[in-house]
C-alpha cells in the first residue's frame, strides 16, 4: 500500500449502501484493479439524506451509514482487500433543515448569542437584532399566527427544558424561561433567538453563510481554531487510528482562507494525502502553496471531452441552435461571456441578494451604489474566487470589465477595488467567499442549462466557448500536469456531473453529424414540443445521450434543467403549463418518439462507445490519480443527480469481471455492444497494469501518427506503456478508416494488454492494431 493512491474507486456510501455493504464489494474493487477506495462523506448527516454533504454532527459517523462499527468493519475489510481509503469531508456547513438533528443548530436557536456554538456558524446578529432568521414559513408570520399554524408544547424535554413550538415538519426549541407565553404567540414568537421568516425573504433577508442559496445549509467558522477542533477531532481520529489514508475536502472556496485551512489540516493529519474540490476557470492555476495534492479533477475531464468534439460541427450547431431561437420568437444567443455576465448578476441580485447586501454592511465605508457596483463586480469576476493577497490581478480584470459595461457605476467601483483588494478587510475576505457561489450558481447551475447546443461542452469545469482542443494543447496539460500536480485526481463521472462520461461521448458524435442531428430533432420536435426551441434539442439529447431511458426518469431531468435555466419555468414559481408540455414530451420519448430515437441511437451508438473507450482509456492511463465512479466501469447512462445516484448491481459486475477474466484466458475477447463488457475489458486491464507496474507511467511523451488518417489518432508513451486512442470516429468511417497510418514506435516488440496481441518491433498499421477495439494498450517487451 502507498502512502499516495495509484488509481480511486468512488463509492456512495447511503442508508441504502452502507458501510457494511461497501465492505462487501472491496474484493470486486481490488479485482477491478483499483488501489484506493474513494467515500463519500460519513458523518452524521440529516435522516434520510443521499448524499451525506448535510452534516448535522461532527462527533460521529452517520448511524444510518453503518456508524463508527460500520467504519471499523469496512477499513478492515479495505485492507484486507490491499485498498488505501480515501474520505470526503465537509469543513464549509452544516445541515440545519432538520434543527433537533444538529445539536449545535439547536443550541443556538435556544440560547442565542449566549449558545456556546454561536460562534461556529458565521451569523450577522446584528441584521436580525440578535435573532437567527429562518425562513419556513409558508406566508407573512402574521398570516401564519392568525391561521393558527403554528402550535406550541411547553412539555419540558432534555434538549428543550421550556418546551418547543412547531410549524408544520418544523420543530424548533423555546428560550429559557418563554414557555409561560404560550396563550400569547406573538410575543412567544418575539421573545425567541430566532425569527420566523416567510421563506421568499431567504433571498434577501437571510443573515447567516449559506452553501451556495441553499438555506438548509449553515456556513460554519472552520477558521476559529476552537470550531476546526470540533469539526475535526473524529475525522483526524480515522487517520490517526487508521481508518483512513487520505482526505477530499468539500467546496474549500467556501471557507474564508482556504489556504490556511489546508496549513491546518495537514498539520493535523501528518500530510497525510489530501485533495480539495477546486474548480479551475481554463488557464487558471491552482495555488502552488496550498498543502494539498491536488483537485477532484474537473480540468483533466473538460480537456478530454474536447478531444472527441469537432470544432467544425460545433459551429454548425450553434447555427442549428440560432434557427430553433428564430423559430420559436427568442432573441439571438448572447455570446458566451455575456451570458455569463447576465446570468451571474441576475444571481447576485436575486438568489444571493443577501450575501450581496451583508458585503454592505461590513463595508468599512460609505460607498454610493455600494450595492450595485458590489453585484457587478461579482458578475464580472473572472474565475470562482481569489486567495489575497494573491490573486489581485482578477480583481482588477473584474473592476474594468465591470466598469466598462456600468460606466455609471465608475465611481462606485474605484472606492471599491482597494476595499476588496486588502486581506485585512472583513468586506475582501467575505467578497472572495461570495464570488465563488456567484459563479457557481450563475454559471453551473443556470448559464449551463441555457447553453444548449451540444450537452458535452456544459460540464462542470469547462468554458463551453472552447469546443475542441487540438491535440498539441492536450498532451501539453497532462505533461504540466505530471510535472505540477503528479497526484492530483482525474475524473469522468462524478456525483456531480450533469451527464455522465457515457452520454457525454455519446453527444459529442452530434458535433461530426449536425445535419443528421437537425434532421433528427426536427423530426422529434413534430411529435410533441415545448415551446421553447433551444430546450426541445437540451431535452432531446438528453434523451437520445441516455437512451433507453424511462421517462420518469427523463422527466425529472428536463423539470430540473428547465427550473435552473429559469427561462420558461423556476424554482421558487413553476410555470404549471410549461411543465405539462415537459411532462408530454418524456411521455412521447417511450411512444411516438421512440423508434425516432431508437433508429438514431443505433446509427450513433458505435461512434459512442469508440469515444467512450478512447476517453477512459487516457484518463485511466494519464498523469495523475483516475478515479472510477461506481458502476461506471460498465457504460453508464446517467443524467444529473439524484440519477447518477442510483443504486449500483455489484453481484452483477463481479460475476462479469470474473466470467471476462476466465474467457481472456481462453483468448475470448467481448464485443463492443450495449452490455459494457468492452468497457469493463479496459478498465480493469488499464487499473491492473496501472496497480502492478507504476514505473510504467512515469513519463509522458506525444508520439508520432503518419499518414492521411493521422489526427483521428492519438499516442503516448508513458515510460515503457504506449496507450493509443481514436478520436472524431465518425469522420474516421467516412474517409474511410485507418488506410496508410503508421503508429510510429521504437525498435522494441510489444504486447496488447487489451487483447493479448503480440506486435514486433517498430512501426505499426493502425488498421491492424486498432482492428478489434478503437484503443490499444501496448506494453513494451522488458
Amino acid at each position: 500500500m502507498t502512502l499516495k493512491p495509484l488509481s480511486t474507486y468512488r463509492l456512495q456510501i447511503t442508508s441504502r449502501f452502507t458501510l457494511d455493504e461497501a465492505a462487501a464489494v472491496t474484493d470486486y474493487v481490488a479485482a477491478l484493479g483499483a488501489d484506493w477506495v474513494y467515500l463519500s462523506p460519513l458523518l452524521a448527516a440529516v435522516s434520510g439524506s443521499d448524499h451525506g454533504y448535510d452534516v448535522v454532527d461532527h462527533s460521529r459517523v452517520d448511524p444510518e451509514r453503518g456508524g463508527p462499527e460500520g467504519l471499523r468493519r469496512f477499513s478492515s475489510a479495505a485492507r484486507i482487500a490491499g485498498l488505501g481509503i480515501l474520505i470526503d469531508i465537509v469543513p464549509n456547513h452544516m445541515g440545519v433543515a432538520a434543527p433537533r438533528q444538529n445539536s449545535w443548530w439547536w443550541d443556538v436557536l435556544r440560547l442565542g448569542q449566549e449558545s456556546g456554538h454561536a460562534r461556529a456558524f458565521d451569523i450577522d446578529w446584528r441584521l436580525g437584532g440578535g435573532r437567527v432568521r429562518l425562513p419556513i414559513l409558508g406566508s407573512a408570520a402574521d398570516e401564519v399566527v392568525a391561521n393558527r399554524e403554528i402550535t406550541v408544547d411547553p412539555t419540558p424535554a432534555d434538549d428543550a427544558p421550556d418546551g418547543t413550538l412547531s410549524y408544520f415538519e418544523h420543530v424548533l426549541p423555546l428560550a429559557p424561561g418563554t414557555g409561560a407565553l404560550a396563550d400569547d404567540l406573538p410575543a412567544l414568537l418575539a421573545a425567541q433567538h430566532y425569527e420566523l421568516r416567510y421563506w421568499e425573504d431567504q433571498a434577501a433577508e437571510l443573515d447567516y453563510r449559506r452553501f451556495f442559496a441553499v438555506s438548509e445549509l449553515a456556513g460554519i467558522r472552520v477558521e476559529l481554531p476552537d470550531v476546526f477542533a470540533e469539526s475535526h477531532r473524529e475525522i483526524l481520529r480515522w487517520l490517526r487510528d487508521g481508518l483512513a489514508d487520505g482526505l477530499r475536502v468539500d467546496h474549500p472556496d467556501g471557507l474564508a482562507d482556504p489556504g490556511a485551512y489546508l496549513e491546518r489540516l495537514a498539520d493535523g493529519t501528518g500530510c497525510a494525502y489530501t485533495l480539495v474540490e477546486k474548480i479551475l476557470e481554463p488557464g487558471e492555476e491552482l495555488p502552488s502553496w496550498w498543502r494539498t495534492d491536488g483537485t477532484t479533477g474537473y480540468e483533466a475531464l473538460a480537456l478530454l471531452d474536447r478531444l472527441f468534439v469537432d470544432a467544425e460541427g460545433a459551429q454548425a450547431l450553434t447555427g442549428l441552435d440560432a434557427r430553433l431561437r428564430a423559430e420559436t420568437g427568442l432573441p439571438a444567443a448572447q455570446p458566451w461571456l455575456d451570458l455569463v455576465h447576465d446570468t451571474k448578476r441576475k444571481i447576485a441580485d436575486d438568489l444571493l441578494q443577501s450575501e450581496v447586501r451583508r458585503l454592505v454592511r461590513v463595508l468599512p465605508q460609505g460607498v454610493v451604489g455600494a450595492a450595485d457596483a458590489l453585484a457587478e463586480l461579482l458578475a464580472c469576476f473572472p474565475v470562482y474566487r481569489s486567495y489575497l493577497p494573491a490573486g489581485r490581478e482578477h480583481l482588477r480584470q473584474a473592476a474594468a470589465e465591470a466598469a466598462r459595461r456600468r460606466p455609471d457605476l465608475a465611481e462606485a467601483i474605484d472606492e471599491l477595488e482597494p476595499l476588496l483588494a486588502d486581506p485585512a478587510l472583513e468586506v475582501a475576505e467575505r467578497f472572495q467567499q461570495t464570488s465563488g457561489a456567484v459563479m457557481a450558481k450563475g454559471v453551473e447551475d443556470t448559464a449551463f442549462y441555457r447553453f444548449t447546443r451540444l450537452g458535452t461542452l456544459t460540464e462542470v469545469g469547462g468554458d463551453p466557448s472552447q469546443a475542441a482542443v487540438p491535440a498539441s494543447e492536450f498532451h501539453a496539460a497532462q505533461q504540466a500536469r505530471l510535472s505540477a500536480w503528479p497526484h492530483s485526481m482525474t475524473t469522468l463521472s462524478t456525483h456531480d456531473t450533469k451527464r455522465s462520461e457515457d452520454v457525454r461521448a455519446r453527444l459529442s458524435v452530434l458535433s461530426e453529424l449536425p445535419e443528421r442531428w437537425a434532421q433528427v430533432l426536427g423530426e422529434l420536435r413534430a411529435v410533441p414540443a415545448s415551446g421553447h426551441g433551444p430546450f426541445d434539442s437540451l431535452f432531446w439529447q438528453a434523451a437520445a445521450g441516455a437512451w433507453p431511458i424511462a421517462s420518469d426518469r427523463l422527466l425529472a431531468y428536463a423539470v430540473k434543467a428547465a427550473r435552473e435555466a429559469a427561462e420558461a419555468t423556476g424554482w421558487q414559481h413553476p410555470d404549471a403549463g410549461f411543465e405539462q408540455r415537459l411532462a408530454e414530451m418524456a411521455d412521447a420519448a417511450n411512444g411516438a418518439a421512440s423508434g425516432i430515437l431508437t433508429r438514431f441511437v443505433d446509427e450513433i451508438a458505435g461512434f459512442g462507445w469508440s469515444n467512450a473507450l478512447s476517453a477512459k482509456l487516457l484518463q485511466l492511463t494519464g498523469p495523475g490519480v483516475p478515479d472510477v465512479y461506481q458502476g461506471s466501469e460498465l457504460w453508464d447512462l446517467s443524467l444529473v443527480d439524484p440519477d447518477n445516484r442510483r443504486p449500483v448491481d455489484f453481484a452483477a459486475r463481479a460475476r462479469m469481471l470474473d466470467t471476462l477474466d476466465a474467457e481472456f484466458a481462453r483468448g475470448i475477447l467481448p464485443p463492443i455492444d450495449g452490455s459494457g463488457r468492452a468497457k469493463l475489458l479496459v478498465t480493469s486491464r488499464a487499473l491492473r497494469l496501472r496497480r502492478d507496474h507504476p514505473e510504467l507511467f512515469r513519463t509522458y511523451r506525444p508520439l508520432v501518427v503518419a499518414g492521411q488518417a493521422s489526427e483521428h489518432a492519438l499516442a503516448v508513451d508513458r515510460g515503457g506503456v504506449t496507450v493509443v486512442a481514436t478520436r472524431l470516429p465518425a469522420g474516421l468511417a467516412r474517409i474511410g478508416g485507418w488506410q496508410d497510418a503508421l503508429l510510429m514506435r521504437p525498435d522494441l516488440p510489444a504486447t496488447d494488454v487489451l487483447t493479448g496481441r503480440r506486435f514486433g518491433p517498430g512501426p505499426i498499421a493502425l488498421a491492424e492494431l486498432l482492428e478489434q477495439y478503437p484503443v490499444a494498450l501496448l506494453e513494451d517487451a522488458r
